[in-house]
This record gives structure tokens, C-alpha cells and sequence, in this order.
């Protein structure tokens, strides 16, 4: 036998480890990668070529200042809908998808079907935003929005 139990158990923690590091500085050098869990430079460029052909690694991008895209002020929106339909949704969403403002949109369960992360500069821009994107869209039935004061957890990234 060429490996032992232990071996695979291993192998999989720096993977994860690697992962972690990754998802939280996607810049580091496989030689800084390698220290942090305990591969060569070698093996770690080996392992992150996997992880991508495998698809665990979807890209790479870099983390922009909210400020710096129009953003800074952020509302979380919870949205209903007035048809539960197929057709609604896909309306819904493309309206959405044409939002600058929609930075992430979310198809939930509960008594809404969608959850948004608005960004926006400030209370002003929200209320436009709010009256002249979403007060238009045919199927919205209701919106409830929530004022996000910090995020003591974010990673996002």
C-alpha cells in the first residue's frame, strides 16, 4: 500500500488550507502559499492547477472599495412578488439584472421570493433607486428594506 489512512486526511487539510488562504488573498506566490500549509512551491502550483481544472476554483478578481463603485450605503431588500409564475421571476430578474445599484440578488424561501444587497452612495440615492427601479417593476408586490449599519462579518471578498 502506498498510502497510509492518515495520508489522504492530510493531503485533504492542505487543500483546504490552501483554499482558505486563496479565498482570502488570491495574490499569493506558491512559495508564500506553500509555507502557510506545508507544500513546496512545486506542489502548491500542482495543487491550485487542480483545484481549478476541478472547478473548485471558479476565478479571480480583485475587491473594490464600495465607495469606489458608486457604493458605501447599503440596503438589503427583501422583495415580493405579486405572481408566483415562472414568467414573473424571469421578468423580475432581468429588471434586477439591469440594476447597477443590485449587486447581489438572492431567489429565497419564506414570505418573500428574493433578497437583494443594494449599494448605492447614500439615503438619497437609495430613495430614487427605491421609487424609479423597484416601484416600477410590474411584478413587485411588496418591498421591506433593511439598512445595513456594519458587517462585523463579510467574506464575500
Amino acid at each position: 500500500m502506498l498510502f497510509g489512512p492518515g495520508v489522504i486526511e492530510v493531503t485533504k487539510a492542505k487543500t483546504i488550507r490552501a483554499r482558505r488562504a486563496l479565498s482570502r488573498n488570491a495574490r499569493l506566490s506558491n512559495v508564500d502559499l506553500g509555507e502557510r500549509v506545508g507544500l513546496s512551491p512545486s506542489a502548491c502550483s500542482r495543487r491550485v492547477a487542480e483545484l481549478e481544472r476541478t472547478g473548485a476554483i471558479l476565478g479571480y478578481r480583485a475587491v473594490i472599495a464600495p465607495e469606489a463603485r458608486r457604493g458605501g450605503f447599503t440596503v438589503l431588500v427583501a422583495v415580493g412578488l405579486s405572481e408566483h409564475t415562472k414568467l414573473a421571476q424571469e421578468a423580475f430578474e432581468r429588471a434586477v439584472g439591469r440594476a447597477w445599484q443590485v449587486r447581489e440578488c438572492h431567489n429565497i424561501t419564506g414570505t418573500v421570493e428574493y433578497m437583494l444587497r443594494v449599494e448605492v452612495p447614500d439615503l438619497a440615492a437609495y430613495k430614487a433607486f427605491h421609487a424609479e427601479v423597484l416601484g416600477v417593476i410590474p411584478q413587485v408586490r411588496q418591498l421591506t428594506s433593511y439598512v445595513v449599519m456594519a458587517s462585523p462579518k463579510d467574506e464575500r471578498g
